[in-house]
């Protein structure tokens, strides 16, 4: 069975006094859209981890000392010729010099019987 992919799931973790701006710079890039519904995404509060390098330049932290971080998985949907768009809207937003970004393939409900 072979799906064609028209649609992705972009996740990001975003520090929590970051999350409406990057969820505004996505959706204007054009992801976000369900329909007739646009600027639509998930928050989810999580926490993350991290220990920067002495080359590192880190938004949060310390050379060397492992941190830990309240961030928010922020979620949205998007069509696929607007992903790269998106994710150079996204890292351009973004506080972090290397932002965590997962793109899951989704499938349309109309492939399965």
């Amino acid at each position: 069975m072979q799906f064609e992919v028209k649609r992705v799931k972009i996740v990001v973790t975003v520090p929590v006094d970051d999350t409406e701006k990057i969820r505004n710079v996505m959706c204007e890039a054009g992801a976000g859209i369900i329909g007739e519904y646009s600027y639509c995404s998930m928050a989810t509060k999580c926490m993350g981890t991290s220990m920067p390098s002495d080359n590192a330049n880190p938004y949060i932290g310390t050379s060397n000392k492992l941190e830990y971080i309240e961030e928010d998985k922020l979620e949205v949907v998007c069509d696929v010729d607007k992903v790269k768009g998106v994710l150079k809207a996204l890292r351009d937003a973004h506080p972090y010099e290397e932002p965590a970004i997962d793109i899951i393939p989704l499938i349309d409900e109309d492939n399965f019987k």
